[in-house]
């Protein structure tokens, strides 16, 4: 199957992105991911690297001291931009930010389309202030999510696109831990989407609100957030 390249796949993708973005799925998968920034981000500048349309960044702006984001699409920035955000476009492996500038950075649904995943890890590793934090979410390998998207067909992100057009990798601990470079040391981990079979359970009355419940309580419990579909990632640069 031919792939686009990920500005091309994103730009295109930038038109439908927020369609769904309000059912209840989405909203606790944002909700879990924001939650997390928050503990380590309030108060403090940071960077989100793939910001998209800006709907986390925006969430994350409103606790931090200061909040900046890149992305490599025009068309999801343009959006970002009339949230009032302050965003760039850049690629994660090239970023315009200065050596040591910021206290947090993080990423999510984004590191897994990189192909160069450690030269991401080393720049968001290289802005970061000794003692400061890189937050990154990859796409578990040992999750039912992998599974189920394995015997699913393609889900539409415009009316001429699939999510199989774009460069997508899946990473165990062990994986992820050889990305990452020298100065990061992995210091805790969150999962998110542990249980949740598929996205319309969350739908369901009483079931749904029983879902999301228990998704709040697994993320970090160790075993649990494991076999997490998406798996995150703290790590804290040596001082």
């Amino acid at each position: 199957m031919s792939r686009l390249d990920n500005r091309a796949y994103y730009d295109d993708f930038a038109g439908w992105y927020e369609r769904e973005r309000h059912l209840p799925y989405h909203r606790m998968l944002d909700d879990l991911e924001v939650e997390l920034v928050e503990r380590y981000a309030r108060g403090k500048d940071v960077l989100e690297v793939g910001c998209g349309t800006g709907l986390i960044l925006d969430r994350v702006a409103r606790f931090a001291a200061r909040a900046r984001g890149i992305d490599l699409s025009s068309g999801m920035l343009t959006r970002a931009a009339t949230r009032g955000l302050c965003v760039a476009q850049a690629s994660a492996t090239e970023l315009p930010i200065a050596t040591r500038s910021v206290d947090v950075a993080y990423s999510f649904k984004v590191l897994a389309h990189v192909p160069d995943i450690a030269g991401a890890l080393r720049e968001m590793a290289r802005v970061v202030r000794p003692g400061g934090y890189v937050i990154a979410e990859f796409y578990n390998a040992r999750s039912l999510r992998r599974l189920v998207k394995a015997v699913k067909p393609p889900s539409a992100v415009s009316e001429t696109t699939h999510d199989e057009h774009v460069f997508t990798r899946y990473d165990d601990a062990r994986a992820i831990r050889g990305y990452l470079p020298p100065e990061l040391s992995w210091v805790d981990t969150r999962g998110i989407r542990v249980i949740t079979p598929a996205a319309a359970v969350l739908r369901v009355p009483l079931l749904g609100a029983a879902v999301r419940w228990a998704e709040h309580r697994l993320a970090d419990l160790p075993g649990a957030r494991d076999v997490a579909g998406f798996l995150v990632a703290i790590c804290r640069k040596g001082t």
